[in-house]
């Protein structure tokens, strides 16, 4: 049996949020407090969901100008949340993820819009995908989801249904005289 390949997922947290439009609808223009807390927790549950078992995922949110922020990670689900640390953009911590990751020869993907991360990820052989792009995966992934979830009709396997029909016919007949 093949050994399964490693994968890891790095997600570009604030810049999905703001960026894919799955996101944009859930925190609305005006980006109050609890909308943007509500797509901030949509992200993650999305991000459990679509990692998986095939997975090991990351996002990273900036913590750079947050003199508390120490770059620990916390885990939800399975999928390490990260805020970089203080004085350290999150595109610097995504960066050193995708270049520790290949270096490891460990498949990854990279979920962001951001030019200058999808650019220098791709020198390192790593694949990315774009926020809207990741907005569209997950709502397929859903809808997917929803027909799996669907009521389906057992069909009887009876032996006359496997059975030639003029065959059937002749049984009946059969069954028929002896009563």
């Amino acid at each position: 049996m093949s050994k399964q390949r490693k994968k890891l997922l790095i997600v570009d947290g604030y810049n999905v949020l703001r960026s894919g439009s799955r996101y944009q609808r859930i925190a609305g223009p005006d980006y109050t407090d609890d909308a943007f807390n509500a797509a901030r927790e949509a992200l993650v549950n999305d991000v459990v969901n679509f990692a998986g078992r095939d997975w090991r995922a990351i996002i990273v949110f900036d913590g750079a100008k947050n003199q508390f922020s120490t770059g620990e990670a916390q885990s939800v689900g399975g999928v390490r949340i990260v805020f970089s640390p203080a004085g350290q953009s999150a595109d610097k911590v995504i960066e050193k993820l995708a270049h520790d990751a290949r270096e490891r020869q460990v498949e990854t993907l990279v979920v962001t819009s951001d030019a200058t991360i999808q650019d220098t990820v791709f020198g390192f052989g790593v694949d990315r995908m774009s926020a809207n792009g990741f907005s569209r995966e997950i709502a397929l992934y859903y809808e997917d989801a929803h027909l799996d979830e669907t009521p389906k009709v057992a069909q009887k396997n009876t032996v006359a249904a496997r059975i030639d029909p003029s065959t059937l016919a002749k049984l009946r007949a059969l069954r028929d005289a002896a009563r």
